[in-house]
């Protein structure tokens, strides 16, 4: 089941101005068919909530700082 939101309740939910989201961040960072959908083929977004949370904490994890260890390997620190 997925959570769709407008620009506005995302706007909301990640603390971005929608101006921004619908200007820098549709079609960089997040991609149509993963991130967001045009219901009906029309102009209307519907973005879709569990895809763009996964893609932030995934983001979030791969630029995390890693502490390396002594006997090999790493941790985050």
């Amino acid at each position: 089941m997925c959570t769709y939101l407008t620009t506005d309740e995302l706007a909301e939910r990640i603390k971005y101005d929608p101006r921004y989201i619908r200007e820098r961040l549709k079609d960089s960072v997040f991609l149509e068919g993963v991130h967001y959908i045009r219901p009906f083929g029309r102009r209307k977004i519907l973005f879709i909530w569990e895809a763009i949370e996964e893609a932030m904490t995934e983001q979030s994890r791969e630029e995390a700082p890693t502490i390396p260890l002594r006997a090999g390997g790493h941790i985050r620190g």
